[in-house]
């Protein structure tokens, strides 16, 4: 199903439903980390980097002119698909282009 190369990152493609359930459940940390709250934070796109675990290199929406770029880890299915925020980057425009960092 996944045409990557391993370790590789995807291409950018449209956040989804499943993409956006990961910003909703690590939203409290992003906020935590960003020292401040978010009132809009809508995935807008995302591209994975598959590891042991993936990780999600997200852009998510916080404002009309602001968005934030989130790195969440998750783990592979035996180890509970927990997912871990292990980058954050503030003060993003909606032109800035989502990738590894």
């Amino acid at each position: 199903k996944m045409d990557v190369i391993c370790g590789g990152p995807s291409a950018v493609k449209a956040a989804n439903e499943e993409v956006q359930k990961i910003c909703d459940e690590v939203k409290p940390r992003v906020e935590e980390k960003a020292g401040r709250t978010f009132d809009v934070f809508t995935a807008k796109s995302y591209t994975t980097q598959v590891v042991a675990g993936t990780n999600y290199f997200i852009k998510v929406q916080v404002s009309d002119e602001e968005c934030v770029h989130l790195r969440v880890y998750k783990m592979l299915p035996h180890a509970g698909e927990k997912l871990e925020l292990t980058g954050i980057k503030t003060k993003k425009s909606h032109q800035d282009a989502i990738g590894y960092f």
